[in-house]
């Protein structure tokens, strides 16, 4: 594929080769851009490597002097780091997040569903539609929540929905977040970055925005109140600044205005919680937790926890307060639950699903198990409630004694373990210090917002796995980020630029500022 920069000079695309095996993301077999986004292969084409490497040096610069970082607690080379960034875009058009979009919501609201029942009624169970050995065996599900019923019924408040894109170039559920996700900081911080580093070529390709993610994130959780919304307050409780994801607490309740606190800066008197402050105490109606469930409050839970807030439980079950995500949403994320999703859409919505997902072996059934056991080498083997990229087995790729290792586990605790086929997800042209652009495999959390109506933000956090041939696009295994551009939609008009020398020169006249 060649588009060529300012002067002659070859564009940092000049020469680009998609991975054999693969569905290139930008361009198709033949080295063209696919269908929509040639202009802005185009707009990127432009860059020369000698500005873009400048250009990405000042990224990086720029991200370390913000303090964007995340913990990496088993590093000795230190904890904490910067999230590796690369410049170029992850690109999706128009139509395509349409239909992603339409899944996404499908999705959310059938889990919002599911998660009422499983605490309420529980006909899912008693219909046969979810396996309870399955969702009751999960570590996630909590018999203390069945009977509460959160202020507003809302359960998912937050979804990060991970999503690979097939070989066939469609978009697949990789595994649901519906307990306390995290990511959306970066994103957010990367398109700033973008805006800043490659103005000229952020503005042309006409990107939907995500700068309303906290607004949109604010009002959804107030409407939860138990209370009017307008003379309700909202915390962001933190587990403090060790924690790995502190940077996005500390940046979120910044950006909604709201006070960022800790366990101790809270208290519960006659079932209602109040904060601590120089001015007396004030009642708290909403409380966005960023601590997982067993920390939440030592009366019920972990009695060792010195995060939580003693009585909380007590006050979100007389529904005097709202907790997002709701208590027990871990049931959700356990990767033997993801697996009977499909039959929970088609249960409570009467629909197919609109997003595929992977195929998946629960080793706790014996026909499956044994299926696993006789098919390691070819299996991507996951801890169900694994997350980080560890406690996996990458079959065709892992030494004997580590598919050995994993067979004895897989005997001994089989509920804990799921199977699926190893896919040859996507890939995007991506940065590489040592040997320019390359493709690079990529996954993608969109993040969902649901309130009284559901909201998808546009686009999400693109991961993308930056060492040669990784299937691991986790930060804390050498995994970056991209900021990912979903296309604003042209089709019944012209595009508002001309793909012509007037617009090189706008380039070369950005890239030589």
């Amino acid at each position: 594929m060649s588009t060529g920069g300012e002067s002659g000079e070859a564009g940092i695309l000049d020469g680009y080769a998609s991975l054999e095996g693969t569905f290139d993301e930008m361009f198709d077999e033949a080295g063209r851009p696919r269908a929509g986004l040639e202009h802005v292969a185009d707009l990127i084409g432009g860059l020369t490597p000698r500005h873009f490497k400048r250009r990405q040096r000042l990224a990086e610069a720029a991200f370390l002097k913000s303090g964007v970082t995340f913990s990496v607690y088993s590093d000795r080379r230190g904890v904490e780091k910067i999230f590796p960034f690369d410049l170029i875009p992850r690109v999706i058009s128009a139509t395509e997040w349409e239909a992603v979009n339409a899944g996404l919501e499908q999705r959310v609201r059938a889990l919002n569903l599911f998660l009422s029942d499983l605490y309420g009624a529980q006909k899912t169970l008693r219909d046969g539609v979810v396996p309870a050995e399955i969702v009751l065996g999960a570590s996630g599900y909590l018999e203390d929540m069945v009977g509460v019923r959160p202020p507003g019924g809302v359960h998912v408040h937050i979804a990060g929905i991970d999503l690979i894109k097939r070989p066939d170039g469609q978009f697949v559920v990789l595994e649901d977040n519906a307990r306390v996700p995290s990511g959306v900081s970066y994103v957010l911080e990367n398109r700033a970055m973008m805006k800043r580093i490659i103005p000229r070529v952020f503005s042309n390709a006409h990107v939907k925005s995500v700068d309303e993610y906290p607004i949109r994130l604010r009002g959804a959780l107030l409407e939860m109140s138990p209370e009017d919304p307008a003379n309700s307050s909202l915390v962001v409780l933190t587990p403090g600044p060790l924690n790995s994801a502190y940077f996005e607490h500390s940046f979120l309740a910044r950006r909604m205005g709201c006070p960022l606190v800790q366990g101790p800066d809270l208290f519960v008197w006659q079932e209602k919680v109040y904060l601590k402050t120089t001015r007396g105490p004030e009642r708290v109606h909403v409380i966005y937790r960023r601590i997982d469930d067993d920390f939440l409050d030592p009366t019920v839970f972990r009695k060792d926890s010195m995060l939580g807030v003693p009585g909380l439980i007590s006050a979100y079950r007389a529904g005097n307060v709202a907790v997002a995500n709701a208590i027990g949403n871990g049931v959700v994320d356990d990767k033997s639950t993801y697996a009977v999703i499909p039959d929970v859409i088609r249960y409570f919505l009467g629909e197919e699903p609109l997003l595929e997902q992977v195929p998946t072996y629960l080793c706790a059934r014996d026909e499956d198990r044994k299926y696993v056991l006789d098919h390691l080498h070819e299996l991507v083997v996951k801890e169900v409630d694994g997350a980080g990229g560890y406690g996996m087995l990458i079959g065709p790729k892992a030494p004997k004694s580590e598919i050995e290792e994993f067979r004895a586990k897989i005997e001994q605790a089989p509920r804990g373990f799921i199977a699926q086929p190893l896919l040859d997800f996507s890939t995007c042209p991506s940065w590489t210090a040592d040997s320019g652009v390359g493709p690079r495999r990529v996954d993608l959390r969109p993040f969902v917002i649901t309130g009284r109506q559901t909201w998808v933000l546009p686009g999400g956090l693109t991961r993308v796995a930056l060492r040669e041939g990784s299937y691991v696009v986790n930060s804390s295994q050498g995994g970056g980020s991209k900021d990912t551009w979903v296309l604003e939609d042209w089709s019944s008009q012209a595009l508002p630029i001309e793909l012509s020398s007037q617009s090189q020169e706008k380039q070369s006249q950005e890239q030589s500022s």
